[in-house]
């Protein structure tokens, strides 16, 4: 996993999605189309800001939704479809996007994006770290060994805790409890990861993401076994390493 620090949030953001469209448009030219996942969170604003500004065939790409609550409306401002259209899926126009749907039958959900992805091999996965290290929604500890593409989660309270923290809910009563999630061995699949991980309160994660053991209970941590995987920091974020 390669490292790279930038002074400022808005430079991580320009690095991180000019790195990851320079695959897309690899995988483009390589094999006519690109297959994508895309994360959602605060941690992601900045570099899908920039990313919907490259010059990519966006005709070419398929993307794929990485989490969403369960129980909660896409008209719900804290929803994970509502954050993509609006900052990413309306904004360029894309082959398709593939939403996680947190209203329907969780298990049938799981199985019908599990079939959709398993026919698009994933060329580039944006995605983040949480303040308790989780990778998607896996909380620690997460579930490594799991075959399944998509599976349903129960969220730990200090991932609770963040979603109240970052503004997307009035209460932590508000938070739902269970989510459905992309696994750790899916996100793994991905040719190249992107990680975009700003802001202070991310220190503490990233060490021990970088420098704690890969183990279930540091889940983001398995991307150091990944072959093309980097990591964008903000001086911020990077302060503990």
């Amino acid at each position: 996993m390669e490292i790279i620090i930038s002074e400022t949030k808005q430079d991580l953001g320009k690095k991180a999605s000019k790195k990851g469209a320079g695959l897309i448009r690899k995988a483009i030219l390589e094999r006519g189309e690109a297959n994508i996942i895309v994360a959602t969170g605060a941690s992601q604003f900045e570099m899908l800001k920039e990313l919907v500004k490259e010059d990519i065939n966006w005709s070419l790409v398929t993307g794929f939704h990485l989490d969403e609550y369960i129980g909660i409306s896409e008209m719900h401002p804290a929803s994970f479809r509502k954050y993509l259209k609006e900052r990413f899926a309306d904004m360029v126009p894309l082959k398709e996007f593939n939403y996680v749907n947190g209203s329907t039958d969780p298990d049938a959900e799981c199985i019908r994006l599990g079939k959709l992805i398993s026919k698009h091999p994933v060329d580039v996965a944006f995605v983040g770290i949480g303040e308790n290290s989780h990778l998607a929604f896996n909380d620690p500890p997460a579930d490594f060994e799991t075959e399944a593409s998509y599976l349903v989660v129960t969220l730990d309270a200090e991932c609770r805790r963040q979603q109240l923290g970052e503004g997307w809910f009035p209460t932590i009563k508000d938070v739902p409890e269970k989510a459905i999630s992309m696994s750790i061995k899916q996100i793994m699949k991905s040719k190249a990861i992107i990680c975009s991980v700003p802001d202070l309160r991310k220190a503490e994660a990233v060490k021990k993401t970088v420098k704690g053991s890969i183990t279930p209970a540091i889940p983001a941590s398995v991307m150091r076994r990944h072959e093309a995987a980097w990591l964008y920091l903000d001086k911020d974020s990077a302060s503990l390493l």
